[in-house]
C-alpha cells in the first residue's frame, strides 16, 4: 500500500509479466487438461499463476519459490484469502535452488535464474516428470523500428532470441512446443503502466515530499527507456512444452 513514506510494491499489477487475465485463463485450462498431481512455479514473485493453477486442479499441491520476502509476503495471503494455504508451499530461495520434479513446471521471467535461456532450459528439464509441462515465459528480441534508440536499451536485450530462436532452443533441450503464443502490445502497454503506477499515484498525492525529485527521476527515466528504447523491440513469448515420456 502507498504510503507517506513511499510508493507501494507492485500493487497496480496481477502478474509481474505482460500477461492479461484472458491469456492466463487459456494457459491455465491448458495445463488442468494435463491434471497435474504437483505444481512447481520458480521464481514465483507472488504467485498469481500458480495459485490459479492450483484453483483450477483441485486435487493438485503446488511449490513457489522465490527470493523476495515481500512478493511471498503476498502470495501466502493471497493463499490463505483463496482457501489454498493447505495445498501450496512458499519458499524464500534462489530459483536455480529449486528441488524435485513436478507435473507442471513455471517459469516466468525467472531463466536468468540459471545462467541464460539454454541453461535454464537444460536445468528446468530436470524438474519436470517425464510426460509433464513446463510453461516458460521469456523476452524476445525484435527488429526494433527505425526510430527506437538503443543507446536506451540494455545491451543484454538485443542479444535475446527471437520467438523462432526461442522455440528452437527448447526443441533442442529435448522438449516439444504444445503452444506459441506471446504477449501483445496491449498486454505490454498494461504492465509497463502498471509497474509505473506505483511511483506515479505516489507522486500525486506527495510532489512536494523530500523523495519526490528522486521517485519522480526514476519514474521518467524508466519510462523514456520504455516508450523511446525498447518497446518496439521487447517481446515476451510464453511457451507451453511438454516433455516426452521416457
Amino acid at each position: 500500500m502507498s504510503t507517506d513514506d513511499g510508493p507501494g510494491y507492485y500493487e497496480h499489477l496481477s502478474f509481474n509479466a505482460p500477461l492479461s487475465d484472458r491469456r492466463a485463463g487459456r494457459i491455465v485450462s491448458r495445463l488442468a487438461a494435463s491434471a497435474p498431481s504437483v505444481v512447481l512455479d520458480v521464481g514465483c514473485g507472488w504467485g498469481e499463476l500458480l495459485l490459479r493453477v492450483l484453483e483450477a486442479c483441485p486435487a493438485a499441491t503446488g511449490v513457489g519459490v522465490d527470493t523476495d520476502g515481500r512478493a511471498l509476503e503476498r502470495a501466502r495471503a493471497n493463499a490463505a484469502r483463496r482457501g489454498l494455504d493447505d495445498r501450496v508451499e512458499l519458499l524464500q530461495a534462489d530459483a536455480g535452488d529449486a528441488s524435485g520434479t513436478a507435473d507442471v513446471v513455471l517459469c516466468i521471467g525467472s531463466s536468468h535464474a540459471f545462467g541464460d535461456t539454454a541453461q535454464a532450459l537444460s536445468a528446468l528439464r530436470e524438474r519436470v516428470r517425464p510426460g509433464g509441462r513446463l510453461v516458460l515465459g521469456e523476452g524476445t528480441w525484435n527488429t526494433p523500428a527505425a526510430d527506437a534508440d538503443l543507446s536506451l536499451v540494455p545491451d543484454d536485450l538485443p542479444r535475446l532470441a527471437d520467438l523462432a530462436g526461442l522455440v528452437e532452443l527448447a526443441v533442442g533441450a529435448g522438449y516439444r512446443p504444445l503452444f506459441v503464443e506471446t504477449a501483445s502490445v496491449e498486454e505490454w502497454d498494461t504492465f509497463e503502466s502498471g509497474y509505473l503506477a506505483d511511483w506515479e499515484e505516489w507522486l500525486v498525492a506527495h510532489p512536494g515530499h523530500p523523495d519526490a525529485d528522486r521517485i519522480r527521476q526514476r519514474a521518467d527515466d524508466h519510462r523514456t527507456r520504455w516508450l523511446r528504447g525498447y518497446r518496439t523491440g521487447l517481446g515476451f513469448a510464453y511457451l507451453t512444452l511438454g516433455l516426452p515420456t521416457q
